[in-house]
């Protein structure tokens, strides 16, 4: 496995590889791999030739009061993960490296990018939309892999490639989770051991309302239950809960179709994301 820095060299290895027809799996992400990131790894591993996994913590998508000096980086781990599971190319650039000084455009998604997390952390998928278009340039893959957890971020993906023409296909892998049904996040060891043990209801909120979904005659009610039971993990706070359609993540306005219910709960000081597919 190639451990690569500079963007020149990625590029000019993603070349060679595409000069020899062979296709390349790319999977993004900011380390602290978990089981969730090697799902995406295997996934690329078996649609591809090549593949290369990027480890790169974005100042660009973090506030300012936001967690970006603690935010875990274990790289020697994350190192013996990527090996262990046969990846090609692993890109560890430097934040100057990634945003070289002087840089002034940015990438924003009008109306995907500002509601939902966007509302409660401005700025950041502006932050997710210019670097995962910047690695994109840089890497050149034939394909792409993004877990359905941060599914806001996967939809925002999604129609840059569809708005810019890139040459890229999204492949969006279902969320991981624990046996207890927390999904899987590089931010659970956040957890205090307490909340770590009532955050599996944030899943049980969220099944309670596909259960629902059929039955609960408007988007309002299957919210106001799904909000209560929300409110019933000790130290939890609320940032959201929305019914949606799953491509413009607008408000859905009846329980009817294919929809996507989507929340995000701080339990203690850690926000925890996670949402499932309704079928009404």
């Amino acid at each position: 496995m190639k451990v690569i820095g500079r963007r020149a060299e990625m590029a000019a290895l993603s070349d060679a590889w595409r000069r020899r027809g062979l296709a390349l799996g790319f999977v993004p992400t900011m380390g602290a791999l978990h089981e969730g990131h090697a799902a995406l790894i295997r996934r690329a591993r078996r649609q591809n030739k090549r593949v290369a996994v990027s480890i790169f913590v974005n100042p660009a998508q973090f506030g300012p009061k936001e967690d970006l000096s603690r935010y875990p980086r274990p790289f020697a781990a994350d190192r013996r993960l990527c090996e262990r599971l046969g990846v090609d190319a692993l890109y560890h650039p430097s934040a100057r490296e990634v945003y070289p000084k002087g840089v002034r455009t940015t990438v924003e998604v009008q109306g995907l990018s500002d509601l939902l997390c966007g509302a409660v952390r401005p700025g950041h998928f502006k932050g997710v939309a210019t670097v995962v278009l910047k690695l994109f340039v840089t890497v050149r893959p034939s394909r792409a892999y993004f877990g359905e957890k941060d599914f806001q971020q996967l939809q925002i993906v999604r129609r840059m490639v569809r708005d810019l023409d890139l040459p890229v296909e999204i492949v969006g892998c279902p969320t991981v989770r624990d046996g207890d049904g927390l999904a899987l996040s590089s931010r659970n060891a956040y957890l205090s051991p307490f909340e770590r043990a009532v955050a599996p209801k944030l899943h049980q909120a969220l099944r309670l309302g596909a259960r629902l979904a059929r039955k609960a005659g408007t988007p309002l009610r299957l919210l106001r239950e799904v909000r209560r039971e929300l409110l019933m993990i000790p130290g939890a706070t609320i940032d959201y809960v929305s019914v949606v359609d799953p491509a413009s993540l607008e408000d859905a306005r009846r329980l009817k179709g294919r929809l996507r219910l989507l929340t995000a709960v701080r339990v203690g000081k850690t926000r925890l994301i996670d949402n499932i597919a309704l079928s009404c």
